[in-house]
Parts: structure tokens; sequence; C-alpha cells
């Protein structure tokens, strides 16, 4: 049955589909109101012009599906799915920028300290902050006023001695038995909790409950320490009620797209005022469309975070907002919209956020990224090509666990990575370990297909490795009668270039070289 036979069959019900490759690998993650249409339309002759389309089902062997009860299921089914796989042809969400997080342990004397990693171990985490160093005052100052500790120490085990922090008032001593009253550390945990919940109101109750026991206790520097922390809270309270008037946390995404090359930039707004900006840069979008480009975005930035604020700007409206907008809002626990403005200071600071994004784009893929005709024009020099390389191959050869060995063909064609073009080879005849043996069998592999089947010779063949690599890759070309095709090696830890017949001058590149962009 092929694949068209196959959509036909599938139901029409709500789900999540998957297109798979040769040898069971997800290729493609979506999701669908109907499975059956939505799957048929990819083999619709509008589809199928769309490069993209073609390319997935020129690779895909099967479509496997999962059926749920409604589009908000397979919206973050889909998701899931995404982030566990990473399919090649899903737009993926590369972060590497993590904010801090504050963490409140479930140990039987809980501490308090920052962290850039959530873990499920019961304990209870607050944030993000924007900027970073907000989460290290606001430990700082639990610190000073409830003496919750961030300390290493082994708790389990008995200590003769408090550390200094107990000594200066920033610990209640819980590594010395019977130091620490269990009530009163239980008491400052809680007092922790309604502060970093923004609980102010009931943190300045709850403290004043406690002054008034102390004083009737007559505990007086207790008593005034409490009442000065409640004067502290009380003041926080009134600037946190000055600060929502204007405005609700927004976050703001602007785009620039020259496919398949996009640039995203996002505004953190909290509270009226951008406090953070960030950036994300994507090579692979062939065919971009701004909606669905925005809806696989959105759901990877935030479902399963810590973090979502009231309101999402985004340029352009896509088909599952109200979904994403329903999933978000029970994921928060408060309502969550997100708007395409038209008009006034949200359009305002969208157009802004959009500038930047073009800015972004322009410093990443034309300032900082030499030009295709630089590395061609740079290649063509070095190697004294007889004209500049359109069409670059590159293979490199490794092994699986050891034992298995495979090798890797990449290619490069007028200035962009063909990730189409892109095979792996299961070395067959090589013994495991002989790497120039393997390197000379996919040569051989590759180029006697092309010469079968009539197809072009690239204008440059690279191989990873130094002089052994190189002689098995000129051996492979000599047997198949294309002794003169272009071909070099990449010593890339020394960052040389090798030739046929110059082994021992080999071409050093400038930290300057466009080529060192490219390898």
């Amino acid at each position: 049955m092929d694949l068209r036979q196959k959509a036909a069959q599938l139901p029409a019900q709500p789900g999540v589909y998957l297109y798979k490759g040769e040898h069971g690998e997800v290729l493609y993650v979506g999701k669908a109101k109907n499975l059956r249409n939505r799957v048929r339309s990819y083999f619709s002759e509008e589809r199928l012009t769309d490069v993209k389309t073609d390319t997935l089902l020129g690779l895909a062997h099967d479509i496997d599906y999962i059926l749920v009860d409604n589009e908000k299921e397979a919206l973050a089914l889909e998701n899931n799915l995404i982030k566990q796989w990473k399919p090649r042809f899903n737009v993926l969400l590369r972060d590497d920028k993590t904010y801090p997080y504050i963490k409140l342990t479930a140990e039987h004397w809980p501490r308090v300290y920052v962290t850039r990693r959530l873990i499920k171990d019961g304990s209870i985490y607050y944030g993000p902050y924007f900027p970073g160093n907000l989460a290290h005052r606001l430990v700082d100052f639990i610190h000073r006023h409830f003496k919750v500790p961030s300390c290493k120490i082994d708790l389990t085990r008995a200590h003769l001695q408090p550390c200094l922090q107990y000594h200066i008032g920033r610990c209640h001593g819980p590594c010395v038995q019977g130091l620490a009253d269990e009530n009163a550390y239980r008491e400052s945990v809680q007092a922790v909790r309604l502060f970093l919940e923004g609980r102010r109101r009931d943190l300045a109750a709850a403290l004043r409950a406690r002054m008034e026991q102390a004083a009737e206790a007559m505990q007086f520097e207790l008593a005034a320490t409490l009442r000065d922390l409640i004067a502290t809270v009380e003041e926080m309270e009134e600037r946190q009620k000055m600060a929502a008037a204007e405005g609700e946390d927004t976050d703001v995404f602007g785009l620039y797209a020259e496919p398949p090359l996009v640039a995203v930039n996002v505004f953190h707004m909290r509270r009226g005022r951008v406090v953070d900006r960030r950036e994300f840069f994507w090579e692979d979008q062939q065919e971009f469309s701004p909606s669905e480009f925005l809806s696989a975005l959105l759901k990877q930035y935030y479902l399963g975070r810590q973090y979502v604020p009231a309101r999402v700007h985004v340029p352009a409206e896509f088909e599952d907002r109200e979904a994403l907008e329903e999933l978000l809002s029970e994921q928060r626990g408060r309502k969550v919209e997100i708007h395409t403005p038209q008009r006034g200071p949200k359009r305002a600071m969208l157009a802004l956020a959009e500038t930047n994004a073009r800015h972004s784009f322009e410093q990443r893929f034309r300032v900082l990224k030499p030009s295709a005709a630089a590395i061609q024009e740079a290649l063509q020099d070095l190697l004294g090509l007889a004209e500049p390389p359109r069409r670059i191959e590159c293979f490199d050869v490794s092994h699986i666990h050891g034992a298995d060995t495979v090798a890797s063909l990449v290619v490069w064609e007028q200035g962009r990575m063909k990730k189409a073009d892109y095979r792996k080879f299961i070395i067959r005849t090589a013994q495991p370990g002989d790497d120039f043996a393997a390197m000379r069998e996919v040569v051989s592999r590759r180029y006697a297909r092309l010469k079968q089947e009539g197809k072009p010779m690239p204008s440059l063949v690279l191989v990873d490795g130094g002089v052994g690599q190189l002689h098995a890759a000129a051996e492979a070309l000599e047997g198949l009668g294309l002794a003169d095709q272009p071909l070099a090696s990449i010593a890339k830890r020394e960052e040389w270039i090798y030739l046929q017949g110059q082994e021992q001058t080999p071409i050093v590149l400038e930290w300057h070289s466009p080529v060192l962009h490219l390898i």
C-alpha cells in the first residue's frame, strides 16, 4: 500500500500524524482536527509543487498516527513528540539561553537557591526571572529576612558548629541538631512561599500575627525585626500595584525572513517595561509560511515552561491560536491571550520587534557570515580551481559504538547547506577500524552511482581527514576514471587543507578566511 492509499484510510478524527523514513526514523510530526483530510492534502497538486513537501514524500516510507479527543490534546501531543524526536522537517527551536529560577527544595529542612535546571524532584520552582541577577537579589533578601539557607551542607549528618551564615543572622542553623526550632523554620519557609508567589498581603498579615505573639511574649527584639520586615513587604506591595497599573506581562515576537533564512526577536516586557530581548535564527525554511512558522515556534517556546505571560503579541494570525491559548491558560492557571495588534502602542512595539529582527538578520546573515561568493572565490584561489565551486560534497567516516562504520555526506550548494541531498552510508566491505578503506568505499559508491545515472559531478569533493584519507578518495576516483575531479582533504584540528601531489605543503587557513566558516 503506497502513502496516498494509506492517507485515504486514516480516520477522520483529531490526532497526530508521523511521517517515517526507510528505517523508521521520524521525519515530520503534525496535528490535525481531521487526520484523513490533513494527510490527504499532502498529495494535492498544489502541495506537491512545494519543495519541502515533495522532498518529505520522497523520503517517507510510512505514515503513523495517534488519535486524541480534541484539537487541544493534539496540539500538546504534537509538541511533545517534536521535542522527543526532533524531526528534520519540523521547525525546531534551538534555545541555548536559559534563565534562572529560584528553587525551594522538598527536604525536611528546605533550602532555597538559584538554578537554571528544572528537575522533577518534588521541589517548587519560581521564575524564570528577568534580568538574571533579580533571582540572586531575591534569594539574598530571603537570607536576610527569613533565614532559609542555600548551603550545600549535608543536613543528614550531625555537625558540631554552625557556619558563619548562622552567626551573622542569615540562617536558622539546621545543620546543628537542636539549634533550629522546627516550627519557626516551617513558618519561615511558608513566608518564603508567600513572598515568591507574590502574595505580599498574606505575608504581611502572617508577619503581623507573629509580631503580636512576640510582643506578648516580651520578645521585643524579634517584634521590632518583624515590624521592619512588615514595612518592607508593604512597600513592595505598593510598588507591585503601581507596576501592575503600567501593563501586564507581555512577550512580543518580531520576525524577518528571506527563505530559507529566518530571524526572530522576542521582547520580554514585564510590568510595562522591556527587560530582555532574545534572538533565534533558522537556515532551513525553504518553504516559509509566517502563520505555520509562528504556530510551531510558540508551541515549542511555551508548552511545558514554568512561566507564561498574560499576553503574547505576534505579527500574523495562525489557525490553532485559540487551542493554544486554551492550553497555555491551563498551564498558567490564568488567562493567556495571543494577539496581532493593528494599531496604537502595542502595534508600535510589535513593529519595533520586527525592526530588531531585520537588524539581527542583517548582522547574522550578511555581516558576520561571509557571502557564498566570498567563500567560492576564496576556495577557487586557495585550491587553484578553474572556476568558483558551485557544489561541494564532503565525506566523513565515523563509528557507531566503536564497531559499525558509517560514512556521512553533506552538501553545500550556492551558499546553502543542501540538507535534502545529505546521505548516510553503511560501510559494507571495509574492516572495522580501517577508515581509509571505508573512505575508498564510500567515494567509489557515491560517484559510481552518479556516473551510472548520468548526473553531473560536484565542483569539489572534500574529505574529512589528513593525507591518508585524501589518498583513499583519490584512488577511488581514479578507479572510476575521474582522476581530474577536484579533490581536497581537511585536517580540521590544524585547519589545514591537503591537495593531491602537494601533501608536503598543506594550505594553512588564516583565522579570517571565509573558508573557515564553511568547514
